[in-house]
Order: C-alpha cells, then sequence, then structure tokens
C-alpha cells in the first residue's frame, strides 16, 4: 500500500496515461445515459429537478439522476451510448459480458444492479468515440446499500469509479460487488480502492480476482464459495437482454425508502 495526498489519487494504476488520453479527447466527450432494463418491486429517481418520480423498465437516464431502491426490490441497468433515447439505443440480441480479458466489441454494455434498500447516484455519465474505440468517464456515488456491476475492459484514458462514505473504488475490467460500508468484492479483474486507515492516512489497495476486501478494517481475504457462486449467477442469467424491454414488468405503484431507515412504515 501506498500513502497518498489526496483520495480521488487511488487510481495510481492509470493516473498519468490517463490524464493524458483523457485531455487529448476532452473536447470530444458527450453525455451518455443509463437505461433501466428491468425492475423487481419498486423504486424511484430524482434528477436534477430534485422531484421524485416512480422508476419504469425503459427509462433513459443522465448524470444528476439518483434512484433509490425499495425493500426486497432490484433494478438493473445498462449504460448506453451518447445522444441515446429510451426508442434510440440499440441493442444486440446476443450481447453479453464475457469478463475480463474477454471480447470487448461496442454492442457490449456496462451492466449494473442496484440491491434492495439502496441509493446511488450517476454523478458523471460521459463517452467519447475516438473512431477505433470509445473512452468513458463514470463516476457512481453509492450512497447506501450496495451495488453489482460488470464492466468490459476499460481502454487507456478511460475511468470507472465508484465512491462510498468512507472510500473510492477504480474500477478495472471487473466483475464486482460493492457496499456503502466499503466492502468490496472482486469475481474478475480488478479493483483499486483509495481509503483512510486506522492512523488516518490515505492509502490504497488492489483487490485482485477471486478477493474480498473491507476498508473499515483493511482486511483482504479470499471470495467465499457462496459469494463467487452468486455473482457468477447475476453473470449468466442477468447481463443478456432482449432488444426489447416488454419481457421486464413493473408494478407500478410508488414506493417510498429512506436511505438510513429503509422502507416507511
Amino acid at each position: 500500500m501506498k500513502n497518498m495526498s489526496r483520495l480521488t489519487q487511488y487510481v495510481a494504476f492509470a493516473v498519468v496515461a490517463a490524464s493524458m488520453v483523457a485531455t487529448s479527447f476532452a473536447q470530444q466527450l458527450s453525455q451518455s445515459t443509463a437505461k433501466i432494463v428491468r425492475i423487481k418491486g419498486s423504486a424511484r429517481y430524482a434528477d436534477t429537478s430534485n422531484v421524485w418520480k416512480p422508476l419504469k423498465v425503459g427509462d433513459v437516464l443522465k448524470a444528476g439522476t439518483i434512484i433509490q431502491t425499495a425493500a426486497d426490490s432490484q433494478v438493473d441497468i445498462v449504460l448506453g451510448e451518447k445522444d441515446a433515447t429510451a426508442d434510440g439505443l440499440k441493442w444486440g440480441q446476443t450481447s453479453s459480458y464475457v469478463g475480463a480479458g474477454g471480447d470487448d466489441s461496442h454492442s457490449q454494455r456496462d451492466f449494473i444492479r442496484i440491491s434492495p434498500n439502496s441509493v446511488l447516484a450517476f454523478e458523471r455519465l460521459l463517452i467519447a468515440d475516438t473512431g477505433t474505440d470509445k473512452i468513458r468517464e463514470i463516476e457512481l456515488d453509492l450512497r447506501s446499500g450496495e451495488v453489482f456491476g460488470t464492466v468490459k475492459k476499460l481502454n487507456r484514458g478511460s475511468r470507472y469509479e465508484v465512491k462510498v462514505p468512507n472510500a473510492v473504488a477504480g474500477i478495472r475490467g471487473t466483475v464486482y460487488k460493492i457496499t456503502a460500508g466499503g466492502q468490496v468484492l472482486v469475481l474478475s479483474g480488478a479493483v483499486e480502492v483509495g481509503y483512510r486507515d486506522a492512523n488516518g492516512n490515505i492509502v490504497t489497495q488492489t483487490v485482485n480476482q477471486g478477493q474480498t476486501f473491507d476498508a473499515s478494517t483493511g482486511q483482504v481475504n479470499t471470495l467465499s464459495p457462496s459469494d463467487r457462486s452468486t455473482m457468477s449467477s447475476i453473470v449468466r442469467t442477468s447481463v443478456t437482454y432482449p432488444n426489447t424491454s416488454t419481457t421486464f414488468s413493473y408494478n407500478g405503484n410508488e414506493y417510498w425508502v429512506s436511505p438510513t431507515t429503509g422502507s416507511k412504515p
């Protein structure tokens, strides 16, 4: 582990190269989107207007949006392309996450599953098409609960971060789960975590394939067979979607949940 001057400098594995490439494409970056592809139970969202609305399958959300899930509910999201609309996103019927180091075709999307009683904010969703590849800048803020994600292999200059109250995680081409308490589970790929240790120092920890890390204790452990099985099952069953959202259901009921106490009595 290594001391840092700022928490956000945890991305030591790419900070110099990525900043140089990102600067060269800064003027080409366009707003990207997040599309809701499945809802189990109920959830709501608020955009920059700060008005809460029921979340529906097919909704296309932009940076500045906050999603809140109810108890016993979850939301599946696929990150889309620039200038996408609810009817404009193109879905490949055989698109799926292959895994770190696998096929990195443009038909694939980064996948996110928000767990029950969770609050996730999309702080930054940007994309730049270089002609041969795509530069992505994604910043998520997990304020409570947990999130599972699959990220296709990031090319040079891309950045994918998940913030939690006590840490920041830099995601590479990865299958991961992160909790708001600072627990990081990695099925494949690697995650670079910046956090404050017991002495108040800002340090980094690389969490590799098959490992777990707890930012509250600084401990690295082996991924349990149960967690490995659960994460693998989500990849197999939930990352491939048909080119229509009519397969997925939504009960239409607005459901209020508190970021700290869960469902309202």
